[in-house]
């Protein structure tokens, strides 16, 4: 591939061993006012050397830049809004702008669109919706770009945005990183055992694609060697941002906390509008919907940095939208793995006044992880799934809206309350213009799936050791006649992680923090969800802890009926589950209103 100015062929990652190290505990604080949210390191982060002193490699451009660097994440799945590129790079005041289309689901519609057509296998609204009509604005405001658009075909990807460049008359730098595609390597890796739960103990013969997470480093390069436009398949979602950040300051990939804390700020992003409000417990405060706000993150040097969203747009960023983002498909927050660093985020404390709390025992990663497709069946479905009780609710905001029968809406509140905890939404529209309905198809895929699905299915190639978190419960807490509804303690984000869901909790006031921690077990949650956990699986929840931001992250295992397109299920990815978690009510509690008044 002559035509590009960089390819850059990342070793696959399960062929690569990386070294452990230790970093040295620092301190993480948040501060929100208004649309942002500051965070706020110690100054020193790293018992490693610092980069500055450290020698560049030669042929290498890197910049160890003291300004803030702006990065702005414009989609956080295949199928995003096309609004958010303009408001980001006209509003944004951007270095990078980035670009998360992933997930399993999605990989596996690439795999199959490839199979058919070889010069496919990447999401072409990337380039000819996202890039095409912007691409003399990116390139006038020195707008740099990311994205792993690529999926299974990054090369032909790259091909596209080539054309696309060349007929807007610009010479602009398209690098390509690829070396996640294992497939080449499936008979080195027959004997491979399989821990998804399935019970295979080899590699199916129906496998149709199979592609390691890289990180943040190959991108790093690619800026390094002045790329304008980087382009990626399978690496983990947070990497499109760190990338940018460990070229711009010169971070070191031994420099953990600062991996740390740029992971975080990436994973605060990658999901696009889920932490300004576009996916929210309390979705009824955010205000201006049709003009969401998506994320803008300005980063410092020492991993400082304030995540906001363009002025004059709708959404919302404040603890509960920030704190949703953060406990999102984490698994065990203590162990949050990435290719480039393992990071602790239980002790992040995130209030609307500075804070302080630890970010500890971060590591650089000696672990890589792969996801599999193989083709065992058909399935079509077109669905929308949502908790029970917020049907209800948006059904009374679109009854006063549109007049609708009160003895309609009573009827309905009814059917929802007492007969189901989910329901689909069927959605039809027309109009005498084609091109008004290509708008439609396109945004209502955000409306459909609930914002990004950001952690796909994962198999290590590694033993793990898994930790597990016991806590003492407060023997004096007091107890009482009253009940409360979860909601109305607590907010709520799920999300999937093959055929395992995860729900964080994060109660709204610190005082209610230990009541939750003494009712809302993993006993009690895997009862609830007995219903949708598959038979026969025994401790089938696991619960973990935030103390940080008050926070509880239950894992299901085996609860999404096979997950992504494996299941029959009308919401397999466990978007819906949050909401019905939070309708589940606590009984024999004294009067926690009165202990906030």
């Amino acid at each position: 591939m002559s035509n590009f100015p960089q390819l850059l062929r990342a070793a696959p990652a399960p062929f690569r061993r990386l070294s452990c190290g230790r970093g040295a505990k620092g301190s993480l604080g948040f501060s929100v006012s208004g649309n942002f949210l500051r965070l706020r390191s110690s100054a020193a982060l790293s018992s490693s050397p610092r980069h500055r002193n450290r020698p560049r490699t030669r042929g290498y451009t890197s910049y160890s830049r003291r300004e803030p660097v702006r990065i702005g994440c414009a989609s956080g799945f295949w199928g995003d809004t096309a609004t958010a590129v303009p408001q980001l790079i006209y509003s944004g005041k951007l270095d990078f702008l980035v670009f998360d289309y992933l997930s399993e689901i999605t990989m596996s519609l690439l795999t199959a669109a490839k199979t058919k057509m070889p010069n496919l296998g990447y999401a072409p609204d990337f380039v000819q919706v996202a890039l095409a009509p912007f691409i003399n604005d990116i390139h006038r405001k020195g707008i740099r770009v990311v994205s792993n658009a690529g999926g299974v075909n990054p090369l032909a990807c790259a091909e596209a945005i080539q054309e696309v460049t060349k007929k807007a008359g610009l010479e602009l730098k398209v690098a390509v990183v690829t070396g996640d595609d294992l497939m080449p390597h499936r008979s080195s890796l027959s004997d491979v055992k399989m821990p998804d739960g399935s019970g295979r103990q080899q590699l199916p013969k129906t496998l149709h694609s199979m592609n390691a997470y890289l990180g943040a480093v190959p991108i790093r390069h690619c800026l390094d060697l002045g790329a304008d436009i980087v382009v990626t398949g399978r690496c983990v979602d947070s990497a499109v941002a760190l990338g940018p950040l460990m070229h711009a300051f010169g971070w070191e990939r031994n420099d953990y906390d600062l991996l740390a804390a740029g992971s975080l700020a990436g994973h605060l992003i990658e999901c696009g509008a889920q932490s300004t409000g576009g996916i929210f417990t309390d979705w009824h405060k955010v205000p201006d919907w049709d003009n969401m706000g998506f994320p803008v993150v300005e980063c410092s040097s020492d991993g400082s940095f304030v995540l906001s969203k363009p002025p004059k747009t709708g959404g919302l960023v404040s603890f509960g939208t920030v704190a949703e983002q953060l406990v999102y498909e984490i698994g065990d927050p203590r162990r949050y793995l990435l290719p480039d660093v393992i990071c602790d985020f239980s002790q992040v404390v995130i209030q609307e006044v500075p804070v302080s709390g630890k970010l500890k025992d971060v590591r650089f990663s000696d672990n890589t992880h792969e996801v599999c497709f193989w083709l065992f069946g058909q399935r079509h479905s077109h669905q929308c799934p949502s908790g029970s009780p917020f049907v209800a609710l948006f059904l009374k905001a679109e009854s006063s809206r549109y007049q609708l029968s009160p003895l309609i809406i009573k009827f309905t509140f009814l059917v929802f309350f007492q007969d189901s905890r989910e329901a689909v939404i069927w959605l039809a529209v027309h109009h005498k213009q084609k091109k008004a309905l290509e708008h439609f198809s396109r945004e209502v895929a955000p409306a459909g799936t609930g914002m990004g699905t950001t952690n796909p299915v994962i198999s290590s190639l590694n033993s793990l050791n898994l930790h597990f978190c016991f806590f003492v419960l407060c023997p004096d807490l007091p107890s009482g006649p009253h009940s409360y509804r979860l909601e109305e303690l607590a907010y709520a984000r799920s999300g999937d992680k093959g055929d395992s869901a995860n729900i964080g909790v994060v109660a709204r006031h610190p005082l209610y923090f230990p009541y939750l921690k003494k009712h809302l077990t993993s006993s009690v949650v895997e009862e609830y969800f007995s219903h949708l956990i598959k038979p026969g699986v025994k401790n089938a929840v696991t619960r973990y802890t935030l103390p940080g931001i008050h926070g509880l992250n239950f894992v299901l295992q085996s609860s999404l009926g096979g997950g992504g397109v494996a299941s029959l299920r009308s919401d397999p990815q466990g978007k819906a589950y949050g909401q019905m978690l939070l309708d589940l009510k606590l009984r024999g509690l004294p009067d926690l209103k009165s202990l906030v008044d």
